[in-house]
């Protein structure tokens, strides 16, 4: 993002607030999808030590090259999803994915979700009230 006065540090905030919880929309969307495999077990990430990693994460403000012709992977490392079970998971059953818990969990994160999109909207709301008044 261009200046760091104007979108400063609540602007990235809620945008890794925004990929972490689409990250973790495609772990639950892909639990339910497998809810009829054998064997299955539920992958999910917890949304609040995700979100503090990445905010702990420090961005460079250069590219740094591995090697002279080569430039370093586009991946944020902040962002790797590691999978982990659940607690209220039975492997040994074709029920590993209890439905509602998974519906629960997508709610949950469906209003994070929203919350940050609500942010940002006003974010952008306020730049363009101090625009408009500006040109004036």
């Amino acid at each position: 993002m261009g200046d760091s006065r104007i979108f400063g540090y609540t602007s990235k905030m809620i945008a890794k607030a925004m990929d972490v919880s689409a990250k973790r929309h495609n772990l639950i969307t892909g639990n339910i999808a497998n809810m009829d495999t054998i064997g299955y077990k539920p992958a999910d990430l917890d949304f609040n030590n995700t979100l503090e990693r990445a905010m702990k994460g420090k961005e460079p403000d250069y590219i740094d090259k591995t090697h002279p012709k080569h430039l370093p992977p586009d991946g944020d490392d902040a962002f790797v999803m590691k999978g982990e079970n659940s607690e209220d998971v039975d492997i040994y059953h074709l029920d590993s994915v209890n439905i509602d818990t998974e519906m629960m969990h997508l709610m949950e994160n469906n209003i994070k979700y929203r919350t940050a999109v609500e942010l940002k909207a006003r974010k952008s709301a306020l730049m363009n009230t101090a625009i408009e008044e500006g040109g004036r």
